[in-house]
């Protein structure tokens, strides 16, 4: 096979001279010719997708992220598939078993946890896999934000308190601390802040916006295994989370959430369903 860097250059050279005709044909959520790259959603079995769902039951080969999804998604729906798990292998093992199977004449279904989208590292094999003649598409999936933020029964925006959302992880192996934009999302204020991939420096991430003359009692809310069944909620602020989640013992799978929003503390009345929704079209466009 082609080196996957090669690949992925080849590819980005392609897109800067021309867009890509599937974009103007076809649509998320339709299926389509090819490797379905699909969102597993962050682990309860009911959160994948209808077009998921049906796209894994038909698989033949079904190439999934490990532990990251749940064991009871697999032998619910794809139990007579052949699974394997992608933990451990590079592209250069990943890209010829899904090529050769697929022009074996499979259904290959490549289940990435969460959504594809959000820190999945799908559009490297997907680059792969096109410069190898094989087609791919995404099937979106529910990332553990929005479960996180379903499971502590509020809104990650809110009227007078968030008015934006940064998906955002620490620096360390694979981030550089210039590239850390943590704390200048939490200086904003109107941010909800939901850090992925970063449940073993919590501690450390805390420490360094105490360091930057953060608020310490800045709300904090960690969510161990959104939506799995040993789900756990743990609240404290910048100045206390670190202690907290160091004694409940996580250092991975947990989102954690920065910001008064998880609280669901002093947001006002939207205008969507006030006077000021009554006044122009019928239509309009939700606000908050």
């Amino acid at each position: 096979m082609t080196d996957p860097q090669d690949a992925i250059d080849a590819a980005a050279d392609a897109r800067a001279t021309e867009r890509d005709p599937r974009i103007d044909e076809r649509t998320a959520g339709e299926v389509q010719e090819g490797v379905p790259f699909i969102g597993a959603g962050p682990g309860d079995p009911g959160l994948l997708t209808v077009t998921g769902k049906e796209l894994v039951e038909s698989a033949d080969l079904v190439v999934h992220a490990g532990s990251l999804v749940n064991s009871e998604l697999l032998e619910a729906y794809c139990a007579d598939a052949e699974q394997v798990s992608s933990i451990g292998k590079d592209l250069e093992e990943l890209v010829p078993l899904m090529r050769d199977a697929y022009e074996d004449g499979r259904n290959v279904v490549r289940l990435h946890s969460g959504d594809p989208a959000i820190y999945g590292a799908a559009l490297e094999q997907m680059d792969a896999l096109e410069h190898e003649g094989v087609p791919t598409y995404v099937v979106p999936g529910v990332t553990s934000a929005f479960a996180a933020s379903a499971t502590l029964r509020t809104q990650l925006t809110l009227n007078g308190v968030a008015n934006h959302v940064a998906f955002t992880r620490p620096q360390g192996k694979t981030l550089d601390p210039e590239d850390d934009h943590i704390g200048e999302f939490v200086e904003m204020g109107d941010v909800t802040t939901c850090i992925y991939l970063g449940t073993h420096a919590v501690g450390e991430t805390m420490d360094r916006l105490l360091e930057d003359g953060h608020d310490p009692e800045t709300p904090v809310t960690v969510v161990y295994h959104a939506s799995w069944p040993d789900e756990e909620v743990i609240e404290g602020t910048i100045g206390t989370i670190g202690d907290r989640l160091a004694e409940a013992g996580y250092r991975a799978s947990a989102l954690v959430i920065i910001g008064d929003a998880a609280r669901k503390a002093g947001y006002e009345r939207s205008y969507l369903y006030g006077d000021w929704a009554n006044r122009g079209s019928a239509e309009t466009e939700a606000d908050d």
